[in-house]
């Protein structure tokens, strides 16, 4: 016996006081009614129904069990109603895990926008340079950075590419003199990304030539927030994606070096578990993000566009 299924059509029946009824509501044939009923009665070893030929009538256990049963059902009948109607629009709440530097340079008109055009979604953005667990940490999707995305059993969509650049503020080039070369970068003090997988060896492409350069400095840091910082006030030589610090070379605050040269790229992707039964609120998501991520360097005025015109 289908416990489930012999509860709905008891219920059925008793609210109806028709098999026949009950059989048109559930779309079950007259059999099956009749079936269900008997096998939950002998189930509970209690006769639930007063049968005659004429009518159905609940009999005192059948009218106590009906009490007792009516509330649970009607919770799952909304808990259905409720699962459906996320799947059916963005509703609920999202996790996305994503890197603080890029989230604070890349995002700052997506989650309004979306926020915006989604009233019934909350999201909880989670901002953390390092690689976080996604389904060990419960995440809907994670934004990751990388010119070399590892093997997994997770979804991985490209989002935009990352361009980077080697620049200096023109406080650093006043005292040492700029490098002519990628070879003369260690005699330079390089400002170092560790949690990239080449902090320490910076790799360059001219023409099918490659160069890696091993580099050192004084200063290396988790946030590429903070190298751009240093960058600023003098303390060395950087390696950066561009949109971090487009409007600084546009402006005249950071000077490129090397752009005769041509580092990787990193790749910014959305990763997620599965490519079954994606949410509509993870959908939405992914959908405004890779609109916003495809236009934003080509907007009229960009920072990308002015730092760097012949990309």
């Amino acid at each position: 016996m289908d416990q489930l299924t012999a509860l709905k059509v008891f219920r059925a029946a008793a609210r109806s006081g028709s098999f026949a009824e009950a059989s048109r509501k559930l779309g079950l044939s007259a059999g099956a009614i009749s079936k269900n009923i008997s096998e939950l009665e002998a189930h509970l070893r209690v006769r639930l129904f007063n049968r005659t030929t004429r009518r159905r009538s609940l009999t005192e256990a059948g009218s106590a069990y009906l009490g007792q049963i009516e509330q649970a059902l009607d919770a799952l009948d909304r808990a259905d109603e409720t699962i459906r109607l996320l799947s059916d629009r963005p509703a609920g709440t999202l996790r996305v895990a994503a890197p603080l530097s890029l989230s604070l340079v890349c995002f700052s008109r997506i989650v309004p926008r979306f926020l915006s055009a989604y009233p019934d979604v909350s999201l909880l953005l989670d901002l953390d340079d390092r690689k976080v667990d996604l389904v060990e940490g419960g995440y809907d999707m994670a934004i990751r950075g990388s010119d070399r995305l590892e093997d997994s059993s997770l979804m991985a969509r490209a989002l935009t590419d990352l361009p980077h650049v080697v620049c200096a503020a023109p406080a650093y080039l006043a005292k040492r003199e700029a490098p002519s070369s990628p070879e003369d970068l260690p005699r330079h003090d390089c400002l170092r990304y560790t949690l990239s997988d080449r902090a320490n060896e910076w790799v360059f492409t001219r023409e099918g030539e490659t160069r890696r350069i091993a580099v050192t400095g004084r200063f290396q840091t988790t946030s590429s927030l903070a190298i751009r910082e240093a960058l600023l006030e003098g303390l060395g030589v950087g390696l950066l994606p561009l949109p971090y610090v487009a409007a600084d070379l546009a402006e005249g605050r950071l000077v490129r070096l090397l752009g005769d040269w041509t580092l990787p790229t990193a790749t910014v992707y959305a990763i997620y578990p599965s490519r079954h039964h994606v949410s509509p609120k993870l959908r939405a998501f992914i959908e405004i993000i890779t609109d916003d991520l495809k236009t934003w360097s080509d907007r009229p005025g960009g920072r990308l566009a002015a730092a760097w015109p012949g990309r």
